[in-house]
């Protein structure tokens, strides 16, 4: 088996970690052993955080939709009961949007969603 010399590569993977971990306080942006620790700490984190980003903007748009509804005279969930109903397929983005920047439509997607409450 010939020998293996790590050089280049170890110089590279240990000067790629401790770029990432520039703006790191004291040893942790210093020396290896303590920046490639606080880096694979820092991406855990960020990858926790991608995934409850998703999760508040989801909330968010449902306690505006919910606002609305309720503004209207219709709870959230019979609204999107209505909704369905109806067969209109809308997600929870856009109905957000709809409620913060058109009353009149939402008042419309209401009106149809009790239309289709009331035939059902």
């Amino acid at each position: 088996m010939p020998r293996v010399k790590r050089g280049s590569h170890r110089r590279a993977s240990r000067k790629k970690t401790l770029e990432q971990a520039s703006g790191y306080f004291l040893t942790k942006s210093k020396l290896y052993r303590a920046a490639q620790e606080a880096v694979e700490r820092g991406l855990k984190f960020a990858y926790v955080g991608r995934k409850n980003k998703k999760r508040e903007y989801r909330s968010l748009w449902i306690v505006r939709i919910n606002a609305s509804c309720r503004a209207a005279g219709l709870s959230y969930s019979q609204f999107l009961h209505g909704l369905k109903a109806a067969g209109l397929d809308l997600n929870r983005k856009v109905l957000a949007d709809i409620a913060l920047k058109d009353e009149a439509a939402f008042a419309t997607l209401v009106q149809q969603a009790q239309a289709a409450l009331q035939k059902a």
